[in-house]
């Protein structure tokens, strides 16, 4: 399939004001500040289509974008933003968590996750999380053009050493949205399935 157009569609409060349709969907999830919007953005080469904020923390509702009329995009608020109050911080976690379990055209998730850091805590978790309610998904690493090559082949070995003995079966793509690295095998990944 040829992608020949994506629009944004709408943001929700919850996933019971999702769009109501039977497509298929695919979500982007990650720690706040690792690069969704602009990923996004990068894939469908339109720099105004994810609202992105150097700020971390500011995406607050699920954002859904719908390709050719026939597959749906979430991009999800991060979690685990330090400075966020615990209410807050609570209520973003009640709604990722509520969307992924109730979403029942969820079809795949992508969890990002920043190359440039060693295996966090908060990534490790919400791997086992997704695995335990077995949930599909697949990780896209971000920022691979913040690092030496020599580094990213290190790092990426390391991480997914770390967590691939339970999770043979996932695919690992890595992306830079400031180069378009992984644009390709990541597109032909969502419109091939």
């Amino acid at each position: 399939m040829k992608i020949s157009k994506i629009n944004f569609l709408k943001s929700s409060p919850n996933s019971s004001e999702c769009p109501k349709n039977n497509l298929k969907e695919f979500a982007f999830i990650g720690r706040s500040n690792v690069g969704k919007s602009s990923l996004i953005n990068m894939l469908f080469d339109n720099k105004n289509l994810a609202k992105i904020s150097k700020k971390p923390g500011k995406t607050k509702l699920i954002n859904h974008f719908i390709i050719n009329d026939k597959i749906l995009l979430a991009d999800l608020p991060g979690y685990g933003y330090a400075k966020l109050s615990k209410f807050e911080s609570k209520k973003i976690n009640i709604l990722i968590h509520d969307y992924i379990e109730n979403r029942n055209n969820l079809f795949k998730v992508f969890l990002l996750i920043d190359i440039r850091h060693e295996p966090i805590k908060t990534d490790l978790k919400f791997i086992e999380y997704l695995s335990n309610i077995r949930k599909d998904f697949h990780i896209i690493f971000t920022k691979s053009d913040k690092i030496k090559k020599s580094e990213l082949a290190k790092k990426s070995k390391n991480y997914i050493e770390k967590i691939d003995s339970h999770y043979l079966d996932k695919k690992f793509f890595i992306s830079s949205s400031s180069t378009n690295s992984g644009r390709e095998e990541i597109l032909n990944f969502i419109i091939s399935d």
